[in-house]
């Protein structure tokens, strides 16, 4: 199954140094229609820094995204949305090579009741998420062991 990158073009910036940059906002895994659907629902929530007061919205869709592009008072800024295949990925983590099943052996007597551990009796609360899967609370919130 394709990996997808969401990427974005955004204009940052104001005046002569207004520029664009470029973020991979996630990766999405299936195909590209279902990238493309996650993109545009991130397209259209999405709120950039400039212009700090809009006058008009227009979201426009491309062949491989979308153009979102934002008038202000005095300027217009664009950002562009755009799914492509991830083909390769100098950070991502090294695959293992499969290794050979184990064999095995029949245990030569039955376990002792004693040694085995009992599952936990309740599971921990699910964890609450925003709309876009992060974690509300971080998960070092309340670590004693931090410094």
């Amino acid at each position: 199954m394709a990996i997808w990158g969401l990427v974005i073009e955004t204009t940052v910036g104001v005046g002569e140094r207004k520029h664009t940059e470029a973020y991979v906002l996630t990766h999405a895994e299936g195909t590209r229609e279902e990238a493309l659907e996650e993109l545009e629902r991130r397209a259209r929530i999405h709120t950039p820094e400039h212009p700090r007061s809009p006058k008009r919205r227009r979201l426009f869709r491309e062949r491989d995204g979308f153009l979102l592009v934002i008038d202000g008072a005095w300027q217009s800024f664009s950002t562009r949305f755009t799914v492509a295949e991830l083909l390769d990925d100098s950070a991502a983590p090294a695959l293992l090579p499969p290794s050979p099943p184990a064999e095995v052996a029949p245990p030569a007597t039955e376990p002792d009741p004693a040694d085995t551990v009992p599952p936990p009796s309740s599971t921990p609360p699910p964890v609450e998420r925003d709309v876009d899967g992060v974690p509300v609370r971080p998960a070092w919130w309340g670590r004693s062991d931090l410094p």
